[in-house]
């Protein structure tokens, strides 16, 4: 087929931006680089000196589609070092947080970012002119994640009522069941949902070799504890969890890599990893759709990430819907705290998966040191990996077509480039 150069200038429906490098030896793929050029951040250096109490506003606005995410893991960072032990009524009400942020930040990917892949569409305007109803539902399911979040957290994005003990400031009872009639249609919607984004025809493409990593607890289904659990049976406490990662940089790219240490290969987070690892903790709707729908019990497919999102969405519309109706809201908004020198570490699934934070802290409560990994540069050699077997799949004499099915892999795992440091321009190179 000769030599040839494919470039795509911007890729489209991700956040960030950044390149793909491909170099083809005739049919044989040589290379497949990630080039994320942007510069880092800074976030860990930028914490270093503050007061303890500013690490949740400042750490929300890594992010603004999954603030909620760095908030939780940072608060419950800062409790450890404190040994600080909140309410179960502070610790139900962050998971109906979490849940506003899943609503949203799922319910935009599914329905404006990806769906637009599977049904031959450059844009959610676009496929809004033949699929209103799906695009509206879409926008009201992420404005009702926006609504919870903004209830709890002070406003929808970057929130600010987070704090280390729980709230600043708690809602009333009024407030709450005010959601409860938007959540229950919501549930309905979302189970329409994932039995719409089930029909689509999905490539035959399996990554069996991924290894697949989230939280797991015995007695719910995993947002903001727990132990991480892997697709190959072992059982890591979260403590450990620098001493079985690590982060690595490699010479194409401004973010770091992500490799599991006992085994020397890079591994997945996300929807798709939890819905694996986790399905027997899924709401009761949530696990009778997965059935009705025949999910595999161990889903390979990246592409099907879609039906893992709107899975997670059922359950957390259904457990949302359990602590909205919960008559016995009640309690202080947050617990107290003496400071302390010490370390504390956290995990929490943010919507792309597991983010983890660790902090030290002084006698006189300030940073003293600070690392966070967010889950999409612990995804990125995952992504490179299942890129260069998909290229195998969908090389062609037609380079737009090539690079549009790349661009549709790398959406299928929602990537959040911003976090990890940033990304996607396309380019492949023939020899």
């Amino acid at each position: 087929m000769g030599n040839r150069t494919i470039k795509v200038e911007t890729l489209t429906r991700v956040e960030g931006e950044g390149g793909l490098y491909i170099r083809l030896n005739g049919e044989a793929v040589d290379e497949v680089r990630l080039e994320i050029y942007e510069p880092p951040r800074l976030f860990e250096a930028l914490l270093r000196g503050r007061p303890l109490e500013d690490v949740p506003d400042i750490t929300a606005r890594i992010c603004g589609i999954c603030p909620v995410a760095y908030q939780m893991s940072s608060v419950h960072a800062l409790e450890a070092a404190l040994e600080v032990t909140v309410s179960p009524e502070i610790r139900r009400l962050r998971r109906l947080l979490y849940c506003g942020e899943w609503i949203e930040s799922h319910g935009l990917h599914m329905h404006l970012l990806h769906a637009p892949d599977f049904l031959g569409f450059d844009s959610g305007l676009e496929m809004a002119k033949q699929f209103p109803d799906e695009v509206n539902r879409g926008l009201r399911l992420k404005k009702h994640g926006n609504q919870l979040v903004d209830m709890l957290g002070g406003r929808a994005i970057h929130p600010i009522n987070v704090c280390v003990g729980g709230f600043y400031r708690l809602p009333t009872r009024k407030e709450v069941h005010k959601l409860i009639p938007d959540f229950e249609w919501g549930l309905n919607a979302a189970i329409e949902t994932t039995r719409w984004v089930a029909g689509f025809d999905f490539p035959d493409f399996e990554s069996p070799d991924c290894e697949y990593i989230s939280l797991s607890h015995p007695d719910e289904y995993p947002m903001n504890a727990g132990v991480m659990k892997t697709s190959r049976g072992d059982t890591i406490d979260v403590a450990n969890y620098e001493a079985e990662f690590e982060e690595q940089q490699v010479p194409h790219s401004t973010a770091l890599h992500a490799i599991r240490k006992s085994t020397g290969r890079p591994y997945l987070l996300g929807p798709l990893a939890r819905i694996n690892l986790n399905r027997d903790k899924l709401s009761p709707s949530a696990q009778k759709l997965a059935d009705e729908i025949k999910l595999e019990p161990l889903c390979c497919n990246p592409h099907k990430g879609i039906i893992a999102r709107g899975l997670e969405i059922i359950h957390a519309y259904e457990e949302a819907l359990m602590i909205l109706r919960d008559q016995t809201l009640k309690g202080k908004s947050r617990a107290s705290y003496e400071y302390q020198a010490g370390e504390g570490l956290s995990a929490t699934e943010a919507p792309r998966g597991t983010l983890f934070h660790r902090y030290i802290v002084d006698k006189d409560g300030k940073i003293v040191e600070a690392s966070i990994v967010p889950p999409t540069s612990q995804n990125q050699a995952q992504i490179e990996t299942d890129l260069k077997q998909w290229i195998s799949h969908v090389i062609s004499n037609d380079e737009r077509e090539t690079a549009r099915k790349c661009e549709n892999l790398v959406r299928a795992y929602d990537p959040c480039i911003s976090c990890s440091t940033h990304f996607l321009n396309v380019k492949i190179e023939r020899t």
